[in-house]
């Protein structure tokens, strides 16, 4: 392991912070588990590296760096690839596609995953899990979300048992940061420190307050949020922006543009007219909303969330990272994950919208993650982050709020019955546990277990889960003892909701007395919980909808128009019509228009069908339903491709997609057959010299076909 000094250099530090030197001091390096609490941009990471460094190079023992975020992932992939290779040590990532078990993960000594995607290797029991000498949770407080916590918290609780690890958990300030080192068996390392110094303030009626200097006026009758990022960027800095939902993004940022169109140098218009024609041309017809983007990056401002699609919001965060963007208006989805520091944080909402509550204030937590982003250590000295009132009575309400505020506790968000159905399967499956009492046991170790005691009312969740998992036939009961059947085990390697296993097993049986086509199949599968949210319902559409699922064949049975989940199913329903049109080669400015989905929520949607798809057809083997294989495995792949059944045999050429395989087919190469007998210069004609000679390769056996294989499971929208 490197001395001090060199592993300093290699951080291209001088000295360690107070944060990293109280996590020394604690016993980082002896092996302590530790709960570093505290602010973005403090140097947690670097106290996970210590003890990584230690884990592969003293302990001859692998550290896994669990995230909650692909995006995350895969920055930390990068820099702790640039930074420790020269060591010798073999970093490796892991992400989507869970039904592998990735052994060559095996030869490495540091590997980053996913939450999920590490969930999944748990279940087929991966070998190495024995060699694991250190765990490394970053963004532990996630595990206060509904959506993506509940995985964290029973993965750690796995680990804690599988292994004798040492555990680095990272975390945002939060206010029960001890509770947590409780639950692992930690110390607390809590600190306020933060390398660059954060002045929190508001704006109202013209002004700018902050705490702990003095604010500043701004004149003119423009938007706050257009006066605040032009003023950053005269001092010829940076500012996120941001606001509550992507409508108020895109509306937003447009704005700021136009103000800021004719202020921006020509040596940086140049190089944003280049990355404009990029993120206009990511698609090969692009969407309005393609446009829109396009044209607001040429004036040196972009919108950000997660309706883009993963390559424009790579090139936004490149061109922001290099002083070409001067602001992003985002949601605040950008607040958790990659690194994307500005000198100036503007929060112009700070009520978001909630299902159950209606618009409400943000929690203090999402506060400081946003303002987290202030600041960057390379470039500032300090970092400013301001709320915008609507009046003084207003900016007195939010700085008591959330500059004077206390962040709220975490809460384990363990007990839904969907996250049990899911996880107890699991842990069957995985021969964790082997009966009742041993189920009960494993969730009193779980953070749940430690904030709530033995609950009566968990232990009657677990009961009726169990129930309905025995009655499905997907775990057995002998005595005391549960044990996973095969089909069980298989839905659990799947990665998929054992009630999504149900509805997919009784619509595979009734398609044998049915007419089945690919829009019952998409509609089936579209029933599932993982393809939630589905597309909302607009007044007036409900006639038309009823009428369409009224004449529809369904492999299922729909709900009685008077009972309480008729409206949802109606939602999944348009949302199977919205994946029908797209494998009936809409576009995706189609699809937006007609749906108002954008790209990126529509492959997101995509992705998560894909892999539902592939799940149909290995629940399909096991039934020994082999009828509906072939049925499945087109439909799949017209539903991936967004094509009709007729260019089925094109997409299986490499850089053959939607548009080239139309394009083909139109002009008479209906078949690979027809493309095989051509000259390579008509089929040139048609779509470019480059990919006419990988076709012609391939046809003659030079080169292979591309394979087709399960992407996997899109993690939750980042």
């Amino acid at each position: 392991m490197p001395g001090e000094q060199e592993f300093l250099k290699l951080s291209g530090l001088t000295s360690f912070n107070p944060v990293q030197r109280e996590s020394i001091k604690a016993g980082v390096l002896n092996g302590e588990s530790l709960v570093v609490s505290a602010p973005t941009a403090s140097g947690k990471t670097l106290v996970a590296e210590l003890a990584m460094l230690r884990c592969v190079m003293e302990k001859k023992k692998k550290a896994v760096y669990i995230v909650p975020l692909r995006a995350l992932a895969s920055e930390k992939y990068e820099a702790f690839k640039e930074k420790y290779e020269k060591l010798g040590i073999k970093i490796a990532i892991s992400m989507g596609d869970y039904d592998s078990s990735d052994s060559w993960l095996e030869k490495y000594d540091v590997i980053i995953l996913t939450s999920e995607k590490f969930d999944s290797l748990l279940r087929r029991d991966v070998p190495w899990t024995s060699s694991i000498g250190l765990v490394i949770a970053d963004e532990v407080h996630i595990i206060g979300d509904q959506g993506r916590g509940p995985t964290m918290e029973i993965l750690l609780t796995k680990l804690k048992r599988l292994t004798k690890a040492q555990f680095i958990a990272l975390s945002a300030t939060i206010k029960n940061a001890r509770e947590i080192a409780d639950w692992l068996g930690a110390k607390v390392v809590e600190s306020d420190y933060r390398p660059v110094k954060l002045f929190e303030g508001v704006y109202a009626e013209g002004k700018i307050g902050f705490f702990g200097k003095e604010g500043f006026n701004l004149e003119g009758d423009e938007l706050p949020e257009i006066k605040i990022v032009h003023d950053t960027a005269k001092k010829n800095k940076q500012a996120l922006v941001f606001v509550a939902t992507r409508k108020s993004a895109e509306a937003t940022t447009e704005r700021i543009a136009n103000y800021m169109a004719d202020k921006i140098s020509n040596s940086d218009a140049v190089e944003l007219k280049k990355i404009s024609e990029e993120i206009l041309n990511v698609l090969e017809y692009p969407t309005r909303q393609c446009e829109r983007l396009a044209k607001c990056v040429a004036g040196g401002i972009a919108f950000h969330h997660a309706g883009l699609l993963g390559k424009q919001r790579k090139l936004i965060e490149n061109a922001f990272r290099s002083n070409l963007i001067k602001a992003i208006v985002a949601t605040p989805t950008l607040s958790m994950g990659i690194n994307m520091p500005a000198y100036r944080v503007i929060i112009r909402d700070a009520k978001r919208y909630y299902a159950l509550t209606g618009w409400s204030y943000i929690p203090v937590l999402d506060y400081q993650q946003m303002t987290g982003r202030a600041g960057r250590p390379q470039y500032d000295t300090e970092g400013e982050t301001i709320l915008i009132a609507k009046t003084t009575e207003e900016a007195e309400d939010l700085a008591e709020r959330y500059i004077m505020g206390e962040t709220e506790e975490i809460y384990s968000k363990l007990a839904s019955e969907p996250v049990l159905r899911v996880h107890i399967l699991a842990l069957v499956a995985s021969e964790t546990c082997n009966s009742l009492q041993s189920v009960y046991d494993f969730f009193s170790r779980t953070f749940y277990g430690l904030q709530y005691g033995s609950s009566s009312e968990l232990a009657e969740k677990i009961d009726m889960i169990i129930d309905f998992l025995k009655g499905h036939g997907f775990v057995e009961q002998h005595k005391d003892k549960l044990r996973a059947t095969i089909i069980g085990k298989r839905v659990s390697e799947l990665y998929i909701d054992p009630d999504t296993a149900v509805k997919i097993i009784d619509g595979l049986k009734n398609s044998k007395n049915a007419k089945v086509d690919s829009s019952a199949l998409v509609e089936l599968l579209t029933t599932s919980l993982e393809m939630r949210p589905y597309l909302g319902i607009r007044q007036g559409e409900f006639k038309e909808l009823y009428a369409k699922i009224s004449s529809a064949e369904l492999l299922h049975e729909m709900p009685d128009e008077w009972d309480y989940d008729y409206e949802e199913s109606l939602k999944s329903f348009k949302t199977a019509l919205m994946v029908c049109d797209w494998a009936g080669e809409a576009t995706e400015e189609d699809i937006l228009e007609m749906y108002h989905l954008t790209p990126g929520e529509l492959h997101n949607k995509i992705s998560i069908l894909d892999w539902l798809f592939y799940s149909a057809q290995e629940i399909a083997i096991l039934m020994g339903n082999k009828e509906i294989i072939k049925d499945l495995r087109k439909t799949r792949v017209r539903v991936v491709y967004g094509i009709k059944e007729e260019l089925l045999p094109l997409v299986k050429l490499r850089d053959i997609g939607r548009f080239r395989a139309r394009k083909l087919f139109n002009a008479g190469f209906t078949s690979v057959e027809k493309l095989r007998e051509a000259p390579e210069q008509t089929i040139a004609a048609l779509i470019g010299p480059n990919v006419a000679k990988s076709v012609k390769k391939q046809l003659s056996g030079k080169e292979d076909e591309k394979k087709f294989e399960p992407k996997g499971l899109m993690e939750f929208a980042e």
